[in-house]
């Protein structure tokens, strides 16, 4: 991202939006689809047809959720990796010492 602001037309759930961004035109295409794509899977699993805002609350729920166990799994590798090399490190110094 450059700073610059670009305009950009998207759809999202059959209302269409001008968003101003500094990002990439495509990138901002790519997210409103992603958001179009989850506000659809949420309608599809109701029995019944709902508001556009009660649909637009639980896909951000869900769009949270998506967020939030990526990055505790990102934590989880982190940790994993941090005493795979501590690991390592005593290895390496107790061969060293010997």
């Amino acid at each position: 991202m450059d700073g610059s602001e670009n305009y950009v037309k998207v759809t999202i759930y059959g209302q269409e939006y001008t968003i101003k961004a500094p990002a990439d035109a495509t990138y901002i295409k790519n997210i409103a689809e992603y958001v179009d794509m989850k506000m659809r899977e949420v309608q599809d699993e109701l029995s019944t047809p709902q508001v556009p805002a009660k649909v637009a609350i639980l896909a951000a729920m869900n769009i949270s959720d998506d967020l939030f166990s990526a990055k505790q799994g990102r934590e989880t590798i982190k940790d994993d990796v941090e005493s795979k090399i501590s690991s390592l490190i005593e290895i390496v110094d107790e061969a060293i010492q010997q």
